[in-house]
């Protein structure tokens, strides 16, 4: 059924990542038959366009035995991160000695020369990718970013290839934990962990689960740098060795026996050979923000940048769509988009990083977790509350339980939010001269979008159509 006369390598999902890893694989002479459980117009199209080069494309094909008993017996299955990966399909495979591997392989393989900045965590990680990746090209230094956000390593390395150029001196992949399960070859030349709170656990089951698989590339890095400030990471500092640790505060404030590489004294990064530039340099907000400018800073040090060419990227950085992106300010209020916090963690970082009053909306497809602290920041920060989604009706009525004492509406989705929390932000703005709008939905998107960044890219266009 794939590619005559060449055996079939089988990519399970047409996402971004399946659609990366399959042209890859085709580029290495490899017949690629792509197998994908949805069927609609534009996955149709998206079919159309890959037979002419050579990939072919199972639509409608959910994965059940019965699915695949008329196929070719693969002899490789490339698994997209939305596939679990203990699916008992994928057992099956590996238990008939077929290899079964995550989209991350094949580029890892075909980048073998390049040193990778892998960097992971329960949130901060795209904010740090993107400051790395600032941070290394203003230094000019040729250093793509890819993997969990936005472009796919595979379609890099790809583009890369066929380009001729050459290799890239750095590549920045942010990785998730999905990711990580599936690709456990990965071995970056720098490795940073932002942080972990409970997350995915759905598909994780445990905490403990969660911890061993990004730890697992962590201890796979030359280099690795931890926040210290994260709980949970400095809990672990004890089974540590060879870690670069780093703290938004002052490094006597940490336990004994932590000597951090970076922290802030006297409103000053500092480096162990003294101060190398102005704490309040990132235009950010949020304390958050500083652990992410320093885990960055720790990367430029060990790639050799300077700290007058970090300083410089600094100043000059422009901050992280979907990741409390300034978005507007339409009279007297500011709008928000923060789509990129798809948990009660994320989203209540958010809360403490702006000021009140806000109108807040939130909701989509619920995850397991600690919902007390963010209940709690909505209690303070929220002036009025729009829940929406699959969410909606559990989020009303975790509000209600928690004593949430302001407005709080349930719609269908973001095309009834937007111009209700424009209407309450508008009477908060008469009240008290401003307001804010945030987006921070504390869920996964997969219940309206196919991502958090197409949730985002459609808040965004509601609120510049106002």
């Amino acid at each position: 059924m794939a590619t005559e006369d060449l055996p079939t390598t089988m990519v399970l999902g047409l996402g971004r990542s399946g659609i990366g890893a399959a042209r890859l694989l085709r580029s290495q002479g490899h017949g690629v038959l792509i197998v994908e459980s949805r069927n609609n117009d534009a996955l149709r199209a998206q079919a159309e366009s890959l037979a002419s080069e050579g990939i072919e494309v199972l639509l409608d094909a959910p994965l059940t035995p019965d699915t695949f008993g008329g196929l070719p017996r693969p002899v490789r299955v490339v698994v997209s991160p939305g596939i679990r990966w203990d699916h008992p399909l994928l057992q099956a495979w590996r238990g008939e000695g077929i290899p079964v591997e995550g989209e991350l392989s094949s580029t890892w393989r075909a980048t073998a020369g390049t040193p990778w900045i892998g960097i992971t965590g329960t949130n901060g990680k795209t904010t740090v990718t993107h400051l790395v990746h600032h941070l290394l090209r203003e230094a000019g230094r040729d250093a793509p970013l890819c993997g969990n956000v936005g472009f796919s390593a595979a379609e890099l390395a790809l583009q890369r290839q066929a380009s001729g150029a050459k290799p890239p001196d750095w590549l920045v992949v942010e990785v998730s934990s999905y990711q990580i399960e599936a690709a456990p070859e990965l071995a970056p030349a720098i490795g940073v962990w932002t942080t972990l709170t409970p997350d995915h656990l759905e598909r994780h089951g445990t905490i403990e689960a969660y911890r061993a698989i990004k730890r697992g590339l962590i201890e796979r890095s030359q280099r690795r740098i931890l926040n210290a400030d994260d709980p949970d990471l400095r809990s672990q500092a004890p089974s540590w060795d060879r870690v670069d640790w780093v703290t938004a505060g002052s490094a006597r404030d940490l336990p004994a026996g932590l000597d951090p590489l970076l922290s802030i004294e006297n409103g000053q990064v500092q480096g162990r050979s003294g101060p190398l530039f102005a704490a309040d340099c990132l235009a950010m907000p949020g304390a958050h923000n500083r652990q992410n400018m320093l885990l960055a800073t720790a990367v430029g040090l060990h790639a050799g940048l300077t700290a007058a060419q970090m300083e410089r990227a600094l100043r000059c950085f422009p901050g992280v769509p979907h990741r409390l992106e300034r978005l507007r300010q339409l009279g007297e209020i500011t709008w928000y988009n923060d789509s990129k916090a798809t948990n009660y963690d994320a989203a209540e970082v958010a809360l403490k990083a702006l000021t009140a009053p806000l109108v807040v909306l939130a909701g989509g497809q619920a995850k397991q977790g600690d919902a007390r602290g963010w209940l709690a920041q909505l209690r303070q920060q929220a002036a009025a509350v729009v829940v929406y989604g699959a969410a909606a009706e559990e989020f009303e009525a975790l509000l209600h339980q928690d004593g949430y004492p302001g407005p709080l509406h349930r719609v269908a989705g973001l095309e009834q939010a937007v111009p209700l929390a424009a209407g309450l932000a508008a009477d908060l703005a008469t009240a008290s001269g401003k307001a804010s709008v945030l987006l921070s939905p504390a869920c996964a998107s997969f219940d309206q979008y196919s991502d958090f960044e197409a949730r985002g890219d459609h808040f965004r266009a509601l609120v510049a159509a106002l």
